[in-house]
């Protein structure tokens, strides 16, 4: 601090109104303090500043450092106690107001006088407080605002990144590719990472490429333009393509959404698009129903089987209209679906519309699609493979196995005849095996004649029917 250099020439001979005047105007709150640091005299430069501080009056005769808040009593000492000619360094300090509350109070200290008095100058810092806590509002404000923009930003960075209509950013000058989510990535073959930079026309057919162009600049220079109809060039997928600008750093860009022409489809890699041709050229029959167990989409072989000619007559129409021998067989195959996911092997008869009849064997999973079950079913002619031989007449019994997948598939008094077929089937085959294939004694164990025994064999085509061991031949 530099004090005037020759004060006795330019200030003069100052009494005392005029010193307390010149105190006054100098601080907002001045303190006369004697040697012992008791409060003299008080000045302040305004009446709303000395309303505030209602109790000032009680100040007189009191230490300062009894008028301050306890955590400024040290910095009080250290402003009497170091108060040089030139004046202390300026100290915070919680000056206690009438009412109790702490006021921040700038000051500094200054002896004046040879009987070691000393005036206190104060600032009052509320109004930089103030002034402070609107920064800090602001900053706050400013610190929400980011956020919330940060977080826009992610939503719709991620919506682009999810969307499954292909979405270029091209760039408005060039018309060149500048950003692409990953469905539109794909629309650029082999080497998708090098789509930046890139024309959009480079994935139009040559064709379609002029109508195009004529939208981007329709949206340039009026602002819309109406969807234009364009091709692919890999595989030639018709596609509908809309344009719309917005302006970024100064720069227009262009945002190109480009949508199939049938609603359901989306741009898919090469290898899936194989896939899907190759699951509707297979032998076996293919099925996609949605949770109602209604058709959503099926192949040729499906069809085939059903002696239908289009997709188009199958779409939307109950799976149980052809596949079951009873209705209730396919609302069980869905509900096992739905416990447990798939299901491997399972057999049932699949009907024709003009009284064909499949038997199938039936692999099925379950997989979700927009929150939703959907099932896929895998169908497999196996007629050929469990037809027996026409040169027989021996009717086959099914083991217990193949009667428990019967159950919801036939009605009840056929599956008893079928139970009761085994059972008899089992019993004869013991009988005879504990008499050593004697059929007379076999007939006696199970209490038929033996007439009736060789009837039974002959059904189930058990052993030789030829002369039975010991009789007359």
């Amino acid at each position: 601090m530099k004090s005037f250099s020759t004060p006795r020439k330019t200030v003069g001979d100052l009494d005392a109104d005029a010193a307390a005047a010149l105190i006054s105007a100098a601080a907002d709150i001045a303190l006369i303090l004697d040697a012992e640091g008791i409060i003299r005299d008080v000045a302040f430069s305004s009446a709303e500043l000395a309303a505030e501080f209602v109790a000032h009056g009680s100040w007189l005769g009191q230490p300062w450092i009894e008028t301050v808040a306890r955590d400024s009593r040290p910095k009080v000492e250290e402003l009497t106690q170091g108060a040089a000619p030139q004046g202390s360094r300026w100290r915070h300090v919680n000056q206690l107001s009438g009412d109790g509350n702490s006021v921040p109070i700038l000051y500094s200290t200054a002896p004046i006088g040879k009987a070691g008095r000393i005036v206190v100058f104060g600032r009052d810092l509320r109004p930089v407080s103030r002034l402070q806590q609107r920064l800090v509002e602001v900053q706050q404000s400013m610190e929400r605002d980011y956020s919330r923009l940060r977080q826009a930003e992610t939503r719709y960075r991620l919506l682009f990144q999810m969307s499954p209509d292909p979405v270029l950013i091209l760039d408005g000058t060039t018309q060149r590719v500048t950003e692409a989510n990953p469905a539109a990535l794909r629309l650029f073959g082999k080497e998708p990472r090098r789509a930046v930079g890139r024309p959009i026309t480079e994935i139009l057919t040559p064709d379609t490429r002029p109508a195009v162009q004529a939208l981007l600049a329709a949206v340039r220079t009026a602002g819309r333009g109406d969807d234009v109809p364009a091709r692919l060039a890999e595989g030639e997928a018709e596609v509908s393509i809309s344009a719309s600008t917005f302006r970024q750093e100064g720069a227009l860009f262009y945002l190109v959404r480009i949508a199939m022409s049938d609603p359901g489809a989306v741009a898919l890699p090469p290898a899936k698009t194989q896939l899907l041709k190759l699951i509707d050229a297979v032998p076996d029959a293919f099925v996609v129903a949605g949770p109602d167990g209604r058709i959503v989409t099926a192949n040729a072989a499906f069809l085939d089987m059903i002696e239908l000619a289009s997709e188009d007559q199958v779409r939307g129409e109950p799976l149980d209209r052809w596949l079951g021998a009873q209705d209730v067989e396919t609302e069980v195959l869905l509900g096992h679906l739905r416990n447990r996911g798939s299901v491997r092997l399972y057999s049932s008869t699949l009907r024709g519309e003009h009284g064909l009849r499949t038997e199938v064997e039936i692999s099925a999973v379950t997989v979700m699609s927009g929150g939703k079950p959907c099932f896929g079913f895998s169908i497999r002619d196996v007629g050929a493979r469990l037809r027996p031989p026409p040169s027989t007449g021996i009717r086959p019994t099914r083991s217990v196995e193949q009667l428990t997948e019967l159950i919801g598939r036939v009605p009840l008094k056929d599956l008893v005849r079928e139970a009761t077929d085994a059972i008899e089937r089992l019993c004869i085959e013991a009988a005879l095996e504990l008499s050593g294939d004697n059929r007379a004694a076999a007939a006696e164990m199970l209490g038929l004649s033996r007439q009736s025994l060789y009837v039974k064999l002959r059904r189930y085509g058990l052993g030789d029917l030829g002369a039975e061991p010991g009789e007359a031949g």
